[in-house]
């Protein structure tokens, strides 16, 4: 017998993420973004949460959880406002890299210490995201894009390659269209040292999979939010005597919305599940991040088109729901890198779905 329920313990992290989102970050979203950035108060309850250290084993005076319990919070967070969420964690998917690459010890002495410093930020920028050259213990390069305006640790996965850098790491702050609450800059690295650097293929893989995991819970919450936002106004907009909800039409699309979804969030909770197994779980993550992009761009725009013209109208937050699902869709190589990798499995004759799983 199947049992799909979480646990009690999952059950109440998640909740507990809900309720600090609704209280914290919800009402503040569009503060947020006009000062890119969460105020010290609502880091400081973030940090009391444990949030913070949700993925840190006990041994780094973490919560020892894993991908699953991540992608419950990040859902709950991206609900509220994924740009704020990327604001708050100071380590975000850049704790992958320096986890599967150096272990525990790296992660001690490269990560820990940005926990200590109020604002801080770690941020990874994957190959698909800019174009760099190693040398000689230095890497150069120029990144368009990050979605931070500090960057205290830059972790570069790079093909097999982990490497960090500290210094020489030169930012220009951008206005940016998504995920504003988090800033926004190019990156400019003219031969800056590296401070550490490993090499390893499977660590990379690994990684990468964790990262876009990461990312594509974020936007499951902000996808189940502009269908939740969508629906309940067209329950209370009346049109020929009517909600314009029950209309045959909107009533379709309204169902089709809440199915994309549900889909992806199933493909991703299966490939988070597989990576807290020890299964293999690099292609169904490439899979579900796939697949959550394609969702963006249906329930996004048509999250807009259901509210017309008030839609585009910042007094309305559906526009910031699209602008933010296709900003994270754009990370870590976006679609067309997460579909080649879960091609290319597919054509090596390893499925990007589970079969069969056996009893959990």
């Amino acid at each position: 017998m199947f049992d799909l329920s979480l646990s009690d313990e999952l059950e109440l992290i998640a909740k507990t993420t809900e309720h600090f989102a609704a209280a914290e970050l919800a009402p503040r979203i569009r503060e947020s973004e006009q000062a890119r950035g969460v105020t010290p108060e609502t880091a400081r309850r973030y940090a009391e949460t444990g949030l913070a250290t949700l993925e840190l084993s006990e041994a780094l005076s973490g919560g020892g959880l894993g991908a699953l319990a991540r992608a419950l919070v990040n859902e709950e967070l991206g609900a509220a406002d994924p740009g704020a969420a990327l604001a708050l964690d100071a380590l975000g998917p850049a704790l992958y890299a320096i986890a599967e690459a150096g272990g525990e010890s790296a992660v001690r002495e490269h990560l820990l210490p940005l926990l200590a410093k109020p604002g801080s930020r770690a941020v990874l920028v994957g190959s698909g995201d800019a174009k760099l050259a190693f040398a000689d213990g230095r890497v150069s390069g120029h990144v368009p894009w990050v979605p931070s305006d500090r960057v205290d640790l830059l972790v570069l996965l790079d093909g097999d390659t982990v490497a960090l850098v500290r210094e020489g790491v030169r930012t220009t702050p951008l206005r940016g269209a998504g995920l504003r609450a988090a800033g926004a800059s190019q990156l400019e690295l003219e031969g800056a040292p590296l401070a550490a650097h490993w090499r390893d293929p499977d660590a990379a893989v690994r990684a990468l999979a964790r990262a876009r995991l990461y990312l594509a819970s974020l936007e499951v919450g902000v996808l189940r939010q502009s269908a939740e936002y969508s629906r309940g106004y067209a329950l209370q907009r009346v049109a020929f005597g009517k909600p314009i909800a029950h209309h045959q039409a909107l009533a379709f699309l309204i169902a089709d919305m809440r199915t994309a979804v549900d889909a992806a969030r199933m493909l991703l909770h299966e490939a988070a599940w597989h990576a807290d197994a020890g299964l293999p779980f690099d292609a169904l993550a490439a899979s579900a991040f796939a697949e959550v992009i394609e969702a963006s761009s249906f329930v996004g725009p048509n999250g807009i088109q259901i509210l017309g013209g008030h839609g585009f109208m910042q007094d309305y937050p559906v526009e910031k729901y699209m602008r933010e699902a296709r900003a994270l869709g754009l990370l870590l190589g976006g679609l067309d890198a997460a579909r080649e990798h879960a091609g290319a499995a597919l054509c090596a004759g390893e499925p990007p779905v589970a079969l069969s799983t056996g009893e959990r």
